[in-house]
């Protein structure tokens, strides 16, 4: 696992391969980083799965309503169209590339629509640039997110196992 060096802002992500380890850039995104932490504190990411995978580009979980495959309100043909319980959060741009291992926020045509979903690059897709908040990189695990079981939706999708603040572990 990476050496964490600030806990507060790093997230641990347990995927079926092993963990995946985020910094999450508060500096750039405070609020994005904040909703962030505050879902996984809650366990509210616990057991949602990828709803969208796509090969050469990115893999898209975090519909805290409808994606949590562990629990009743588990919704295949709904995953990814919902978010939390929480208000949607202004877009926080930056120059920032979208690139492999980034974490962004999902969203719909709406700048100010990112809410609890995001996604992870597969590969540099600067296209996404200044159009989607970048809040976080990978700093180790990539090898992990690159096992994630593809399609739209992936036929039996994987989740996340969980999701800790580092601090909190």
């Amino acid at each position: 696992m990476a050496d964490i060096k600030d806990p507060e802002n790093t997230v641990i992500i347990e995927l079926k391969d092993g963990p995946v380890v985020i910094e999450l850039l508060a500096d750039v995104a405070p609020e994005h980083t904040a909703r962030m932490k505050e879902l996984a504190r809650a366990g509210k990411y616990d057991g949602v799965v990828f709803h969208r995978v796509i090969d050469g580009f990115m893999a898209q979980t975090g519909d805290v309503e409808h994606g949590n495959i562990d629990s009743d309100a588990y919704n295949k043909n709904r995953a990814g169209t919902g978010g939390s319980d929480l208000p949607d959060l202004p877009a926080e741009f930056s120059r920032l590339p979208h690139d492999r291992g980034t974490l962004g926020a999902a969203r719909s045509m709406n700048p100010n629509s990112a809410n609890s979903q995001f996604f992870i690059n597969f590969k540099d897709n600067h296209f996404l640039n200044g159009q989607y908040t970048v809040y976080g990189r990978v700093l180790s695990g990539m090898e992990f997110v690159d096992k994630i079981v593809r399609g739209e939706p992936p036929v039996d999708p994987d989740k996340m196992i969980s999701v800790k603040v580092a601090a909190d572990v």
